[in-house]
């Protein structure tokens, strides 16, 4: 047989993605050594006392003098909180506690600006206060004043006042934690007035424990008084006895007590140095080590457990596909990579983070993979890897250039989830791409993926924040479950579904997406505090309706969305024009009136003139004119002080590191990769419209709606993010795909997406089109 040779597309995909190998491997090469403190050492004698700080203790977000260790004549260790902006949360085994809150008992008085209560009982999960004339029951999720609720505040929002009626009218132990503020001049919602105190700076709140605590932060004093003596509840005094460690912002000290020496054993965001310093107190001394890159932390039994797991299945998975197939390598490959994949992040989230060279290696076996994974070169995985190629280039330089090690987690962070979420998904989702699973069941894994995602979306609006919950997106999750079920649902109605007329059956099927796309919507507007889901989710629908529009050959249905497009464009720069108005009809219109005028804003107006400064910066060639090959490993400048840059504002330290330039070829890869989904779904459907058989034609049609629905989302997140960056449109937290570090969002969604790309792909080059034959003769 004749090899067949390479192609010029495939040749240079190779030769790009090559290239962008060795712009990484010189980028760690030329990185400068960083110092940095293995352990601290404070020395005291009975009696004594030293103030530390963020010199002193290497944590970046410590105040200048942070706290202050005592050691008492008794010998015993006692710390005691000196900024009470900031914190700090003592872990006792699987206990936490925080030096600003203070459980109530009772018999306790509280002095909170011209206020004072008295603890007249606290139980388990309930206190009641009394201030001399009103009696206040807190139960940790509603205040009531003299046994009756108050009334809302004027600005509770509306999601606030539901969680309020749930809290009231459903049993304590399905209620959702809410804190009482302490300050303020109004007695309504959950809050107490307090005459000479700001809202917010003290608030009673309900502990893991069920317990009540009071939580002061704020810089006037709190005073609590157990007895005679009256002390500020967040400059108490604490033990050390028992404490295993203490953290202070994002920066945790594992605690060793050696007698008249308290060992510290900083981990998480250490301060970097470019070489040991000697400036530091009599009473403390550093014990210096050299960043590695190439260490390798002993994985726990823990990580060896779940990479055995995730072997196993795979394996498993793959059992009866290897009997038929020829081709074996490449699927035990995905397997074996994936299971290091998953021993590497569960040693990162407990034995220690790898070197970035190790993390590097990682990163470039996944791509790699992605490309070797088709039998044929094909312009989707080739564009998806060169853009995640450019992604951990720009997380690595971030991670060098920074001067603390928290920075480096981004990069070791998303190198981990792309070696286990692409090898993953190629292997689980290559079946349902190629047909191998028969419609029921697809269905059924279908519904398994809704129900996941609207579990999630509960979990986050009941325990998490706008964040996530436990660490994760279900947001992200919840598209590409939204992507799929809508894509069966649309493959159905195109074809009839199957059925002779569409009965209770027929809607039924239809109805699955709906409920879904309602609970995004709901999830979005309560927990969300821009709306940028709620753009995704139309970006999403109208080229959905696009793309069934297209399928039916509705030209009319088409010319109206577009004529809507249009006027949504309008009514945005209207918006924008009348900025000076907005900040009247609430929070969303206030966002816009930040994109109008960004000096009105201190965070987000500062986030949207940092990033424009930095693009401006970056020019054409980049801040150092050479497309950042001058600066490539060296530090990182003022642009990571931008806020969410690893996030949000990816773009800018590209645009500023690399400059315009970088940015075109980037914009390039992305239309490429958008250019093949629609190509891979246009496929798709030729290859249903030639079917011979319900089947065959199903399958077509599932992946070209699925494929559009993808395109739609990605789409979505690139036009967010590009405008975010480039101030065309107002701030909006959503990562740029690819590019950004969006853990969930490259585990979650990218990845199973790209498998199924690639899947859809092949099996429509193995299964082509042929024309249906005629069943009737002239």
């Amino acid at each position: 047989m004749k090899m067949q040779r390479p192609s010029l597309g495939s040749s240079l995909a190779w030769s790009l993605l090559a290239l962008l190998c060795a712009v990484q491997l010189l980028a760690l090469a030329r990185a400068p050594a960083a110092w940095t403190p293995a352990s601290i050492a404070v020395t005291l004698a009975p009696g004594e006392a030293i103030v530390l700080g963020r010199q002193e203790l290497g944590a970046p977000r410590a105040a200048a003098r942070q706290l202050v260790l005592r050691r008492a004549l008794d010998g015993r260790w006692l710390l005691r909180n000196f900024e009470p902006r900031q914190p700090l949360v003592l872990r006792r085994g699987e206990a936490r506690e925080r030096s600003s809150e203070l459980p109530l008992a009772a018999g306790q008085r509280i002095q909170a600006g011209a206020l004072r209560l008295q603890v007249v009982a606290a139980e388990a999960g309930r206190v009641t206060l009394h201030d001399g004339e009103q009696t206040w029951t807190y139960d940790g999720a509603t205040v009531l004043r003299d046994g009756e609720p108050q009334p809302a505040c004027p600005d509770t929002p509306l999601s606030a006042r539901a969680v309020a009626a749930w809290n009231r009218w459903l049993p304590q132990a399905l209620s959702l934690a809410r804190p009482v503020g302490l300050g303020g001049l109004l007695y309504c919602g959950n809050r107490i007035a307090a005459g000479a105190l700001e809202a917010g700076d003290a608030t009673l709140l309900r502990q893991a424990d069920g317990r009540i605590a009071l939580a002061a932060r704020g810089a006037q004093p709190v005073l609590v008084a157990s007895g005679a003596a009256w002390q500020d509840a967040a400059r108490r005094e604490l033990p050390l006895a028992g404490v295993d460690a203490f953290a202070v912002g994002r920066t945790l000290f594992t605690l060793a007590d050696d007698g008249a020496t308290l060992r510290l054993t900083p981990s998480r965001q250490v301060a970097l140095a470019a070489a040991p310093s000697r400036l530091l107190p009599a009473a403390v001394s550093w014990r210096w080590e050299r960043r590695d890159h190439f260490s390798l932390p002993a994985p726990p039994p823990l990580a060896w457990a779940a990479a055995l797991a995730v072997l196993l299945a795979a394996l498993a998975l793959l059992a009866p596909q290897l009997r038929q197939r020829q081709d074996r390598v490449r699927p035990l490959a995905a397997a074996l990579l994936a299971a290091t994949a998953m021993l590497l992040l569960v040693s990162q989230r407990s034995a220690g983070a790898p070197g970035a060279a190790v993390s590097l290696l990682l990163g470039w076996a996944a791509l790699w993979l992605a490309m070797l994974y088709p039998r044929r070169a094909a312009l989707l995985p080739s564009s998806a890897v060169l853009l995640l190629g450019a992604g951990l280039l720009v997380q690595l330089e971030m991670g060098l250039g920074a001067g603390d090690t928290a920075w480096l987690r981004h990069f070791q962070n998303t190198t981990a989830l792309l070696g286990l979420g692409l090898p993953g998904a190629l292997l689980l989702l290559s079946c349902f791409a190629r047909g191998a699973v028969s419609r029921p069941v697809t269905e059924r894994v279908l519904l398994v993926f809704a129900g996941l995602a609207l579990g999630g979306l509960l979990l986050q609006v009941c325990f998490g924040s706008e964040t996530g919950v436990f660490d994760i997106q279900p947001f992200e999750f919840a598209k590409f479950a939204l992507a799929a079920l809508s894509a069966h649902c649309l493959a159905l109605a195109a074809g009839g579904a199957g059925y002779e007329r569409r009965d209770w059956r027929f809607w039924l099927h239809m109805a699955a997406p709906v409920l879904l796309f309602m609970f995004l919507l709901a999830a979005a507007l309560v927990r969300v505090d821009d709306y940028s889901p709620l753009v995704l989710l139309l970006v999403w629908s109208g080229a959905m309706l696009l793309a069934w529009c297209a399928s039916r050959g509705r030209r009319a249905a088409l010319a109206s969305i577009a004529v809507a497009a249009c006027l949504l464009a309008a009514g945005g720069a209207a918006m924008r024009a009348g900025g000076d108005l907005l900040g009247a009809f609430g929070f969303y219109p206030e966002r816009f009136q930040v994109w109008s005028e960004p000096t009105i804003h201190p965070h987000t107006g500062q986030q949207m003139l940092q990033g424009s400064r930095a693009i401006v910066q970056g020019g054409w060639f980049g801040a150092d004119g050479l497309l950042g090959m001058a600066t490539l490993g060296g530090a990182a400048g003022e642009a990571l002080a931008i806020p969410a840059i690893q996030d949000d504002f990816a773009p800018s330290f590209l645009l500023h590191r690399h400059g315009l330039a970088a940015g075109l070829a980037l914009w390039t890869l992305q239309a490429l990769f958008l250019a093949a989904l629609l190509r891979a779904a246009a496929g798709a459907w030729h290859g249903a419209q030639g079917a011979r058989d319900f089947r065959r034609a199903w399958i077509g049609r599932f992946q070209c709606f699925a494929l559009c629905g993808g395109a739609a989302f990605v789409a979505g997140h690139l036009l967010l993010s590009w405008g975010t960056n480039l101030a065309m449109f107002p701030i909006m937290g959503q990562p740029m795909s690819f590019l950004s570090a969006g853990g969930s969002h490259l585990l979650f969604f990218i990845c199973p997406l790209l498998a199924f790309g690639m899947a859809s792909n092949q099996f429509n080059e193995e299964n082509p089109s042929c024309r249906s034959m005629s069943n009737t003769k002239s």
